[in-house]
Formats: structure tokens, sequence, C-alpha cells
């Protein structure tokens, strides 16, 4: 039987799915304090690469990777060719447009000034709303935007909020519910429908055991 090929991603998604694969005594090669990048479970015949986040769907898409766990947004972005096989109960948010307190989101003919690095996403759902944007692409400190002035809004990823409160911002509108999600190359899982399967399986009885 070949190797099944996870890409996961680094930092926390990637450690709360390794903990995940350990639940169902799987990878108990994973190391995510280590500096690898490629695990194997000889075991289960399971190979295990970890990956920037908005890099998983793209091994993926390109058969590199069999499955891989990855969030909504990435997804959104990308709109990437891949089955979406399971959605995973933890790590939910939401992506939202947030500014300063009482800040216009809409501005009938005027053109709103948008801080994000979700440019696909923001583009989409203020184009269905009917509203003109001017995107200002940002990969970090985005919330620095509207206070500096560079923006009026930014459409980022929202847990708790905290982040915002301490730089003086706030929630002005929700878009779209964020959680992270088991994604499978269309070609490879055809031929490793069954291993997947079973992976899904136990997951999801797992996840059913710790509700119940």
């Amino acid at each position: 039987m070949d190797y099944l090929t996870v890409a996961l991603a680094k930092g926390r998604l990637g450690e709360q799915s390794a903990e995940l694969f350990n639940q169902i005594d799987i990878g108990s090669c994973l190391d995510m304090k280590s500096r690898k990048l490629v695990f194997t479970d000889e075991v289960n015949r399971i190979k295990f690469m970890l990956l920037k986040n908005s890099d998983v769907v793209t091994y993926v898409e390109n058969g590199v990777a069999d499955i891989g766990i990855v969030g909504k947004d990435m997804l959104m972005e990308s709109k990437a060719k891949v089955f979406q096989l399971y959605n995973l109960s933890f790590g939910y948010c939401k992506l939202c447009i947030a500014g300063k307190k009482g800040a216009d989101v809409y501005k009938n003919n005027a053109i709103l000034r948008v801080a994000t690095k979700f440019d696909r996403s923001a583009k989409d759902y203020f184009e269905a709303k009917g509203q003109k944007i001017e995107i200002i692409k940002l990969n970090g400190s985005v919330e620095l935007a509207p206070v500096l002035g560079l923006s009026d809004v930014i459409v980022d990823l929202v847990e708790t909020g905290n982040t915002l409160k301490a730089n003086g911002l706030e929630v002005l509108e929700d878009m779209y519910e964020i959680n992270p999600l088991i994604i499978a190359n269309r070609i490879g899982y055809k031929f490793k429908m069954k291993q997947i399967d079973d992976i899904i399986k136990n997951i999801e009885r797992l996840e059913l055991n710790t509700i119940a």
C-alpha cells in the first residue's frame, strides 16, 4: 500500500491537527517543536508534511499531498479545485469587517478603502453588496490601517475580538463563518478513498464521543 500524504499547517492549527490525529492513534511521529518538515508514520503508512497555512491548499490541489487540514478562509481565497470532505469541530472564527466605532461600511457611490490580506473574499463580498472598494493588500498588522488612516475598514479573521479592542476597533459586520476542513486531491482521493474515509470516520466518532 502506498503512503498516504497529509499536509498540515504550521502553528496553532497544525498543533490542533496533530493532537487530533494522535487521539485516533495516528501520527505519533509528529513533533511540532522540531525543525523537520516531513514525518513518517510507518505503522499507518502515512507521511505528514508541515507547510505554511496558505500552501496547504496548493500542495493538495497539485497532488503532492493527498489530503490536508486547512481553514475555510484559505479555500475561499485560492478557489482551489479540491474535495471538501469534513468540517472539523475546533478552531471556529469569523471573517469580519472591522473599523473604528461608527465607521461607515457602505458609502453609496463613494469608494470604500479596505485593508486586508483576504482580497478575493473581500472583493466577492462587497461586490455582492454593490459597494465599490479599493483593496489595500496587507500581510500583517492589519489593525493599524484604519487607526493611521490608511483605510476606512479592515477585513480580517476574528476569534475573540481582543486584538481589535486593544487597537480601538470593533466588528462592524460579520461576513463568513470560518472553520478548519479536511480537503483532498480530486484524483488522489479516488485511489486512497478507503484509507481516507476510515480516518474521517475515526475522527467523526471521536468528536461525537467528545460531545456526548
